[in-house]
């Protein structure tokens, strides 16, 4: 199949602790909240770059899905811990700027900004929930 157009619309990243979330993708990252949805004691909220209005992340309850067995939701709870669940990769044009906000905003840094074997400059942190953010030099 040729001609295809598809772009990514938003993405998904669990989180354990909705107002955390919001001091770490919005005061920190400065993402705009678009949507901030409860339902019983628990909140998706959904964010994105400011000026990129097609493009999201969807902060949402790690084990909301009732089809989870509670082993399921066990391991989940357990990997977000160590930090190995989830992940997404970002990309901005002022890489050590944007490390020294989040390493004076308390920001749970995993690596500093380095150069990589396979040509890109990135840092690594993780949100409050443990998720790891690569962060590259654009």
């Amino acid at each position: 199949m040729t001609g295809m157009e598809l772009t990514i619309s938003a993405s998904f990243l669990p989180h354990t602790d909705p107002e955390a979330s919001l001091a770490f993708y919005r005061d920190l990252l400065g993402f705009e909240v678009r949507l901030d949805v409860g339902y019983q004691d628990m909140r998706w909220i959904t964010v994105g770059p400011p000026g990129q209005p097609g493009t999201s992340i969807v902060l949402q309850p790690p084990t909301a899905d009732p089809n989870l067995s509670d082993d399921e939701r066990r391991t989940i709870l357990e990997m977000m811990a160590k930090g190995t669940y989830a992940g997404i990769q970002l990309r901005t044009p002022d890489l050590q700027s944007l490390f020294e906000v989040l390493e004076s905003g308390g920001a749970d840094i995993v690596q500093e900004p380095t150069d990589q074997d396979w040509g890109k400059r990135d840092c690594a942190v993780r949100d409050p929930a443990g998720n790891l953010l690569r962060i590259e030099q654009a």
